[in-house]
């Protein structure tokens, strides 16, 4: 078979995240590579992607391993959020099983420094449970899901960021909520800080630059911050930049071409 009739390179995409938005618009002007995004379907509207897009879960391992071999998928590259750990270890496993190469991209964690003042938690019912007991405004960026964990604490005012708008529990009922989708800017995050009177700032080590933003306003401000750790995931062939993601892609394209696959 020769270059002119090769199938192309079939690749899965596990997005949701910057990092994947940034690789699916690489790939779609790759020629010789077909790419599918596929997203959890969490936010309402996802943003315009380049490439085919697939919303909604596998079904578990098996789910993910059937579909791995019925779409003829040659390589896997994971790209979700840190905190995806279901997906991440499922992907790891299916890729195991049905024989199919797998990279993620794993971004860095944010680094505690000398001007921070972070508490760090394993889980984020940890986090809720240490908040102070004296009623304050605390600003969460936990997530739309983490949400029903504060009404562990419902004596705070929860100033609460998420992507899609929405209604606060009962328990909650004094929460504000803002629907945004990063980045977002330090200089931002201070001036909504100091509007609302924020005194404690609940985040997921996430990483990156989009949504460093609060972590910068709260050194800024000295606030206090109750960090999630990242949930543990299984080792997989990893790297930390789209470049790289990129030669690893490349490097399986060019092996299958040179095999006439």
């Amino acid at each position: 078979m020769d270059a002119t009739t090769q199938r192309p390179l079939n690749l899965l995409l596990l997005g949701g995240t910057s990092e994947a938005a940034r690789l699916a618009k690489e790939l779609a002007c790759m020629p010789g590579i077909a790419t599918v995004l596929s997203l959890a379907g969490r936010t309402s509207k996802a943003a315009p992607s380049p490439v085919p897009v697939r919303i909604g879960g596998f079904g578990g391992i098996d789910g993910l391993e059937n579909y791995l071999r019925q779409e003829n998928v040659d390589v896997v590259v994971d790209a979700t959020h840190p905190f995806a750990a279901q997906i991440s270890n499922n992907a790891a496993t299916a890729c195991t099983m049905a024989n199919v190469p797998l990279l993620a991209i794993e971004r860095p964690p944010w680094e505690q420094t000398i001007r921070d003042n972070w508490s760090e938690h394993a889980t984020i019912e940890g986090a809720v449970t240490a908040l102070p007991e004296e009623p304050s405004t605390i600003f969460s960026a936990l997530g739309r899901s983490s949400i029903p964990l504060l009404c562990a604490k419902p004596q705070h005012r929860y100033v609460i960021r998420v992507v899609d708008p929405m209604t606060p529990p009962p328990e909650l009922s004094d929460a504000v909520i803002i629907s945004a989708r990063g980045p977002f800017r330090a200089e931002d995050d201070i001036a909504l800080f100091r509007e609302y009177r924020i005194v404690c700032v609940l985040a997921k080590n996430s990483g990156g630059d989009a949504t460093y933003a609060k972590i910068e306003a709260a050194q800024q401000l000295q606030l206090p911050v109750y960090m999630v750790k990242r949930p543990t995931i299984v080792k997989r062939p990893a790297v930390t930049t789209i470049q790289d993601a990129l030669a690893w892609i490349t490097h399986h394209h060019s092996s299958r071409a040179k095999r006439g696959v």
